[in-house]
């Protein structure tokens, strides 16, 4: 299996789970666990943001020739995120669990159109334009990713 297709894919899930885990601590009143729950979820979208910015966008982009097409727009919606991010971040800090679960609503709908376009369209694409780099990307991918976890 291609990586951009499998290795993506997973780590959306990854940022799912972390993502449920720092809403359930917010809706408990459990700061304690929320904010090192947010905190990790954080870390690794924006481990993840880097991983296709870094490498997989330039990637697909040099191998098509195309830089205005389905990744500009990719980077346009983790920019729509990276506000949302710091909203949850204040909310933690306030210990404000309306502002949070405001903020976690309209990211969640953003992640859920975002990660769907990317693992039906732009990946299976990726994997596609890059052929046999495909290995060596994911390879890079993966130790990038593994950084986020630390």
């Amino acid at each position: 299996m291609s990586f951009p297709t499998q290795i993506l894919p997973d780590h959306h899930r990854h940022c799912d789970d972390l993502f449920v885990a720092a809403e359930e601590a917010v809706q408990r009143g459990d700061w304690a666990a929320a904010a090192p729950a947010f905190e990790r979820m954080r870390d690794q979208m924006q481990a993840h943001f880097a991983a296709e910015e870094d490498l997989l966008f330039p990637a697909f982009e040099t191998a098509t020739g195309n830089s205005s097409g389905p990744t500009r727009v990719m980077r346009l919606e983790h920019d729509q995120m990276r506000p949302l991010l710091a909203q949850l971040e204040a909310a933690c800090a306030a210990r404000d669990a309306d502002a949070y679960s405001g903020a976690a609503e309209t990211l969640l709908i953003l992640m859920q159109q975002h990660n769907m376009k990317e693992e039906n369209i732009l990946y299976p694409m990726c994997d596609q334009a890059l052929g046999a780099e495909a290995q060596r990307i994911g390879a890079q991918m993966s130790a990038l990713l593994e950084k986020g976890h630390a």
